[in-house]
């Protein structure tokens, strides 16, 4: 009697190491193509067509250095004038004339060091456009990563959802048997095989949940919709820490490494360059120039040579409303970095609390409710094997096995999902 027991123990335990083994395997040959987590980010990185178009913006940030490094060009300048072109005819005694053919050069001199300030003010644009990319990078990873995990959860709910399904099949094999030696009522098995299809349902629903996060995961990657289909290697289950990160800590790493917080820093950085270019603007440029002018005329001709010198005078436009935008848009910069900080710090705690929640409700379900809830369901397969419970307390046990195995499916995932969350959050790798 001692063996009998010890084998449906062991064959009800090999429930969840089934469903585990499921939810770890990667598919076999001929299946849906396995990545890691860091691979499908990877493909993301190269793939995804938002982060493409985002990195277009970098030559256009290199065109504007081009642009910004240009000096001014020099005028040149002809003329003829005093011709003779209505027929009066130049002579001694109009004394019209002479004719006069000029050629002249203006060489536009900028002063105030207007070249290298343009030059500082347009090399910030491409560095803040690598920071804004590399943010997109940061929401991207995250979204990649949820998409994983959404994979893996559906992965382990299909796996449970296929092994409850064999179980009362093996159970309905069972009533039939009893059946024939007349040790059951033939109801006991009609209820049997409805508890079965309610399963077989179960198992279409955690299919569909899976195609339906293989879906938008392939979305994510930037792959097509026909472009076959993916799997993830990975498990959800993971070691937990004893303790969440300290919280003042990474929130100062937030600070300091978020991209976003560096490209508003590096944008203030910019906006000074520009100050400083517009009061340069403010100051007026001088030209120079020369000029080589020939006269033909009836008495003979002539060169001569001639240099010139201008210079506007500042009384009305000294570059005031381009001074006072960019003073302007400083303190708009000072107050969307203190906006961002704040928001930033927000995002810390608040992905800190769900961090700390998902780890422990991880740890209690470990500890509180799968071993009673394993125990329960081989007690009564046990029992009803012998003849001595009810179809009904079976169902009930199994029932409530399976709502603790999927709460514990789903813990572990949102105990993922906060983890990935908090190093989004941070900017960079907080949890073990």
């Amino acid at each position: 009697m001692l063996s009998l027991e010890k084998i449906a123990a062991c064959a009800t335990w090999s429930v969840v190491a089934i469903a585990s083994a499921h939810a770890q395997q990667a598919p076999q040959t001929g299946r849906a193509p396995v990545v890691s987590i860091q691979e499908a980010v990877a493909e993301a990185i190269e793939n995804n067509p938002g982060l493409i178009a985002e990195r277009t913006g970098i030559p256009v940030a290199e065109t504007a250095l081009i642009t910004a490094g240009l000096r001014p060009n020099p005028v040149v300048s002809a003329s003829a004038d005093h011709l003779d072109a209505l027929g009066t005819g130049f002579n001694d005694i109009n004394g019209a004339g002479p004719s006069e053919y000029a050629l002249r050069v203006d060489v536009p001199w900028e002063r105030g060091h207007k070249r290298e300030l343009r030059l500082d003010s347009a090399s910030y644009q491409q560095r803040i456009i690598r920071l804004r990319i590399a943010d997109s990078i940061r929401r991207l990873t995250l979204d990649v990563t949820l998409g994983c995990v959404d994979v893996l959860e559906a992965k382990a709910k299909l796996a449970l959802a296929q092994e409850n399904l064999q179980s009362l099949e093996r159970l309905v094999t069972l009533n039939e048997t009893r059946l024939k030696d007349g040790a059951i009522a033939p109801v006991e098995l009609t209820r049997s095989r409805v508890a079965m299809l309610q399963f077989r349902s179960n198992v279409k629903t955690a299919e569909l949940a899976l195609a339906t996060a293989r879906t938008r995961l392939k979305a994510v990657l930037g792959r097509r919709p026909g472009n076959g289909s993916i799997d993830v290697a990975d498990t959800l289950k993971t070691p937990l820490p004893e303790h969440a990160p300290d919280l003042t800590n990474i929130q100062q790493a937030a600070l300091a490494a978020r991209p976003d917080v560096q490209a508003i820093q590096l944008d203030q950085a910019r906006s000074q360059a520009d100050l400083r270019l517009q009061i340069a603007q403010g100051k007026i440029d001088y030209t120079y120039g020369a000029e080589y002018r020939r006269q033909q005329g009836v008495n003979g001709t002539g060169n001569s040579l001639g240099f010139f010198f201008s210079a506007p005078l500042p009384v009305f436009n000294r570059n005031q409303g381009e001074i006072a935008r960019v003073r302007a848009e400083q303190e708009q910069l000072n107050r969307a970095l203190d906006a961002q900080q704040a928001q930033v710090s927000s995002e810390v705690v608040t992905a800190w609390q769900e961090y700390d929640t998902a780890r422990s409700l991880v740890a209690e379900i470990e500890k509180d409710l799968i071993g009673p809830s394993q125990q329960a369901l081989d007690t009564t397969t046990y029992v009803y094997q012998a003849g001595a419970t009810s179809l009904v307390d079976v169902l009930d046990a199994q029932r409530a096995f399976n709502e603790t195995m999927s709460a514990y499916y789903g813990a572990q995932a949102d105990y993922r999902r906060a983890a990935s969350r908090l190093t989004a959050a941070v900017g960079q790798e907080v949890t073990p």
